[in-house]
């Protein structure tokens, strides 16, 4: 009876507008209140997770990827992509694709990418001859396209939470981004060919044009993305090296931002981060609890007596990540790893393999109705009904649900790298 009291309650309040941490943090307390545990194990979750040596990424990607789309960075890098790659059949989409994928991975905000690019790729889309639909669900699409290339915040918070090498997360998270990319350009080069949209010709005055205007932000991709593969650095230095570079080429070389504008975009980014960090350390809190109740090892005997196949529970698995990530996206991240990372090795699961698919599920769920955030923030950038973008991205859902079934019974798709990359292959 308390159990349904306490559930409900939690309902409640999540549906009144209650913040996330309040209710992760108050169904620590009272949980450890009732087994007459110190209360002060919530506290030591919070300063643990404050003494990791990996957090500083955090903050310092956060930070660079606010001042890139504060910048005019976006604008010169499409212009670039454009003109290296508009001549191919479909050639603008492909660009978007690769364009929205870079920007979704340095900011590591579906929403930014949105809000952004949309404004910029859509009606270069509509321009060009791209059916409303395709470019509306191809915008609704990348939002969340990237997420599983460097220096991506999800992977960072995977990484942190289920205690596993971000490094070689995102070494194991290359070649199915790699596939799931290509998967989305074959499509748009095949609906470039069927609608007869016209290619940009490729004259190279115009790409040395725009390699000159986006000189200093060419290397960025390269040097971080490059320098985590190539084991030069670690994502802790990496989002150093990125933070430090971005503030010295879009303040004093380019000069986008100016020192007035520079005070706004730290606090900005900084209150996102606070956010993130205290709701990770909630929720810390209560999965250390659920962890101690041995609630990991009950749901795997309860999955033992009527899920017995790995096939069967990586189903089940898809499923119900779908749905929580379709819902909250870093509480997805807090509370659900530290417990399905158990029940997963039960069934032989490599965590930096599940670490994939969770990810993987993560770019899906931003899209899924009724309740995916790049569905309401495509509402709001292209003031278009809901249900048309239902329609409009159920193609692009296909392919990504499609790519997850291939991620997710073939582990090497993310694990060859890394064993290649440890001498193991």
């Amino acid at each position: 009876m308390i159990a349904i009291l306490v559930t409900l309650g939690t309902l409640i309040l999540a549906a009144i507008g209650t913040p996330v941490f309040a209710l992760l943090g108050g169904l620590a307390l009272l949980f450890f209140h009732w087994d007459g545990i110190n209360l002060a194990a919530v506290i030591i979750e919070t300063y643990r997770l404050a003494s990791l040596p990996a957090l500083i990424a955090i903050p310092l990607f956060t930070f660079a990827g606010f001042m890139l789309a504060e910048s005019n960075a976006p604008k010169r890098l499409l212009a670039l992509a454009r003109a290296l790659f508009g001549w191919m059949p479909g050639g603008l989409a492909v660009v978007a694709l690769f364009s929205c994928a870079l920007f979704t991975a340095f900011t590591g905000a579906s929403g930014v990418t949105i809000i952004a690019l949309g404004g910029l790729i859509y009606p270069m889309l509509r321009e060009q001859g791209y059916p409303e639909k395709f470019s509306l669900g191809l915008m609704t699409c990348t939002g969340s396209l990237g997420l599983l290339f460097p220096p991506s915040l999800p992977i960072i918070l995977y990484g942190l939470v289920a205690k596993v090498s971000i490094d070689d997360l995102f070494v194991a998270g290359a070649f199915p981004g790699i596939i799931l990319i290509g998967a989305l350009c074959v499509y748009a080069m095949i609906i470039g060919k069927r609608t007869g949209v016209k290619e940009t010709p490729f004259v190279l005055r115009d790409v040395l044009a725009a390699v000159r205007e986006a000189i200093w932000e060419v290397p960025l991709p390269f040097v971080i993305i490059g320098g985590i593969y190539g084991g030069v650095f670690t994502a802790t230095d990496a989002a150093a090296v990125m933070a430090f570079y971005v503030l010295i080429v879009e303040v004093f070389i380019y000069r986008d931002i100016k020192f007035t504008a520079l005070a706004k975009i730290i606090t900005d980014s900084m209150v996102l981060v606070g956010s993130i960090l205290i709701v990770l350390g909630c929720a810390l809190g209560l999965t250390n609890y659920m962890i101690d109740a041995e609630i990991p090892d009950r749901l795997f005997e309860w999955l033992n007596v009527y899920v017995q196949s790995k096939v069967i529970f990586l189903i089940v698995l898809n499923i119900l990540l779908l749905v929580i990530n379709m819902v909250e996206i870093f509480s997805a991240i807090i509370i659900v790893v530290p417990i399905i990372i158990p029940i997963a090795a039960q069934y032989g699961i490599d965590p930096i393999h599940l670490g994939i698919i969770f990810l993987v599920n993560l770019e899906i769920g931003y899209m899924t109705p009724p309740l995916g955030l790049n569905l309401f923030l495509s509402n709001r950038r292209f003031e278009q009904p809901l249900v048309k973008l239902y329609k409009a991205s159920f193609i692009f859902w296909l392919i990504h649900v499609v790519v997850l079934m291939f991620v997710t019974y073939v582990p090497q798709l993310s694990l060859w790298l890394l064993h290649w990359k440890n001498g193991t292959l």
